[in-house]
């Protein structure tokens, strides 16, 4: 990641632990948890309040207690490569509830034998849960990789089957109609679509 400012941050406890939270003036720019692969060193970023950082934890909090499966904070993904930031895109258009393959999204870009480019990207995607990586899946519909841990992948998805069976009052209004996934592709192999 190479950000052209230096990113305000603040440390926030949520339900699922600490989190990293990081933004600029155009947005949110960083999401990990504690202990994720290629976390930045942060040592050098001004521990600041952002507006965008507290629009996150608070979407985050709401997201965690199943209250909501969509967010709308404003994201600065502009320190990735430009293929980075086509995945991250990409990874965006996947509904909360639905999962991918790496291939589709290698396929959707226009590339089909860019999937392992594709796997690169979203393993370096620098805005955990709110860009959803945790909802592509491997070829054969195996919980491949995940720089916060597959446990985590794992629980994040049996979130979202919930969410995705609630019905619309419960969750935010943003949602519109759910989309829905089998609860049993959370712990058996799944069909990548």
């Amino acid at each position: 990641m190479k950000y052209t400012t230096i990113p305000q941050c603040q440390t926030v406890a949520s339900a699922w632990g600490n989190l990293l939270l990081a933004a600029t003036a155009q947005g949110l720019c960083g999401m990990w948890f504690e202990g994720q692969k290629h976390r930045p060193d942060s040592s050098t970023w001004r521990v600041a309040p952002s507006p965008f950082i507290d629009q996150a934890q608070q979407q985050l909090a709401q997201y965690f207690a199943g209250q909501r499966s969509t967010f709308d904070v404003p994201l600065d993904l502009a320190a990735g490569t430009a293929f980075q930031q086509a995945v991250w895109q990409a990874l965006l258009g996947i509904p909360c509830g639905q999962v991918v393959s790496y291939g589709s999204i290698a396929k959707g870009l226009g590339n089909s034998a860019a999937v392992r480019a594709v796997g690169a990207a979203v393993g370096r995607n620098p805005i955990s849960v709110i860009v959803p990586c945790h909802r592509v899946l491997g070829a054969t519909g195996a919980l491949t990789g995940y720089a916060g841990g597959l446990d985590r992948k794992t629980a994040l998805l049996q979130l979202e089957s919930a969410l995705a069976q609630r019905p619309a009052s419960l969750i935010d209004a943003s949602i519109g109609s759910p989309h829905f996934i089998n609860p049993a592709l959370v712990s058996a192999p799944v069909r990548a679509y």
